[in-house]
């Protein structure tokens, strides 16, 4: 730990004064299942997160067929879930595995969910892959289906976010502001950033707020790909901006991933960035008369 400066406490003393952790009473399991005698699993609230990410954002998206120029009808609306889903749920652990644990590819820690392990870069490639698949079995433009999926999608990360926070993982650097947390199991009982509640905040209410004003208040559902790519454009933005916070992963440390250069999640959010951007540039090139699914009369 680096010393304190002239005249400013020591990060430790920061901790006497800030909150605990442990005080919050918080547990990642929700409900332990027993029966004759035994442990047999636990419903963890990480699970829940993912369940309410995508039956929210499954009702959300039925609201939002319902504006003029849907691309798809209501009556597609399972299928796709079932496609979305899928595809975030081996996308994410593919993802994770490919970049932060290469090894579980020679083991059977691969399948072991359970124990955590889940990439959100992973999981947007999943779900891209799970909706083209969806758009060609349907005959349906992938793009603007991706468009609609992509102002559904923050509900699905606060929820993880929090549940982050719950299980008291993914925690900040040391702080030495009023709001810092004690996280045991650090190493040191310091306080730190709650780097979690920053991306609950950022990647889910305010980038909901973002796409519900461009969705609702523009007519950018009217030119492909515009949605998505301010969707992957600013939650890259701001995964990179939070990372500066945010302690890197342990198999990192000691790396060029290590905190004095840029982590891997910074790294995997350039691409992102540079590739929301284009969309965005070019969507009013693709946009032409949309003819809907369902809904109004065609909207040019």
């Amino acid at each position: 730990m680096e010393a304190p400066k002239p005249g400013e406490k020591p990060l430790i003393l920061h901790a006497l004064t800030s909150i605990d952790f442990n005080d919050l009473h918080l547990n990642p399991v929700l409900w332990p299942i027993h029966a004759f005698g035994r442990d047999l699993f636990d419903i963890k609230w990480y699970s829940i997160a993912y369940i309410a990410g995508i039956v929210v954002g499954w009702m959300y998206l039925l609201r939002l067929l319902r504006a003029p120029g849907a691309p798809m009808g209501k009556r597609h609306v399972e299928d796709l879930v079932f496609y979305a889903t899928i595809g975030i749920i081996v996308g994410g652990r593919v993802g994770y595995v490919l970049f932060y644990d290469p090894k579980l590819f020679l083991s059977l820690g691969f399948f072991t969910l359970w124990k955590g392990g889940m990439s959100f870069h992973g999981g947007v490639i999943g779900t891209t892959l799970g909706i083209i698949l969806f758009a060609r079995r349907h005959k349906l433009d992938w793009l603007r289906i991706h468009d609609y999926v992509a102002c559904c999608a923050p509900f699905g990360l606060f929820f993880g976010r929090i549940a982050n926070f719950v299980n008291g993982e993914l925690w900040g650097k040391p702080t030495g502001t009023a709001w810092g947390i004690v996280f045991h199991g650090t190493g040191n009982d310091v306080a730190r950033h709650p780097s979690q509640l920053y991306e609950a905040g950022l990647e889910g209410i305010v980038l909901f707020a973002i796409l519900w004003f461009a969705f609702w208040r523009t007519k950018a559902r009217y030119a492909p790909g515009k949605l998505v790519g301010l969707f992957i454009t600013f939650y890259g933005l701001f995964r990179f901006i939070v990372e500066f916070f945010r302690e890197p992963d342990s198999q990192f440390v000691g790396t060029i991933f290590d905190n004095r250069y840029l982590h891997v999640g910074q790294w995997l959010c350039v691409p992102m960035i540079a590739g929301g951007l284009y969309l965005v540039m070019t969507a009013d090139k693709r946009r032409q008369r949309v003819t809907p699914i369902a809904g109004d009369d065609a909207v040019a």
